[in-house]
């Protein structure tokens, strides 16, 4: 079973994903990085020379190809825009919504232009937060709130959801 965690932008994802892969002792993978490597640029890159589309279009088509057993997930935080890419993780494992505040997820995206965030012209960084946020509900197993919780305590309450609810996650 894997441990697939989605979230915004900034909510620690990826840093959480390391921590919890190393005290359960399972692998990590990161699906920016899988992007990445495989398209051969940076997601700001796609972004800009390919579009928002294509992107969304790269990411599912990259996440619906895992086959990946025992492993942490870090999601990118768009992933919750493909139907079918929420599915494959869901089959394959338990989804946790790393829950940030809009102001902590503001104070923590400094490098908003070239994180390879999605925001459609126009948008603003609340307005990207707004329209993910019941998606982000909608495909997760759990919800961790994270305000005010430092990465250890994030961790522990992660792993402590994971084995209270072993039998019906």
């Amino acid at each position: 079973m894997n441990i697939v965690l989605v979230g915004m932008s900034g909510a620690g994802k990826s840093t959480l994903g390391v921590l919890l892969a190393k005290a359960l002792g399972m692998n990590f993978v990161d699906t920016d990085i899988v992007i990445q490597q495989c398209e051969g640029k940076l997601l700001q890159e796609i972004i800009d020379i390919d579009g928002i589309e294509k992107f969304l279009q790269i990411e599912e088509n990259a996440i619906s190809e895992l086959q990946l057993d025992n492993c942490i997930i870090s999601t990118g935080g768009s992933v919750i825009y493909s139907e079918k890419a929420m599915n494959v993780l869901k089959k394959s494992g338990k989804v946790i919504y790393l829950h940030v505040p809009y102001e902590e997820i503001k104070k923590r995206l400094i490098n908003i232009t070239t994180r390879g965030i999605v925001i459609k012209n126009g948008n603003s960084l609340k307005d990207v937060y707004e329209e993910r946020l019941p998606l982000y509900s909608k495909y997760s197993d759990k919800i961790l709130d994270c305000l005010n919780k430092d990465v250890e305590q994030c961790v522990s309450e992660i792993i402590k959801l994971i084995h209270e609810t072993r039998v019906e996650f």
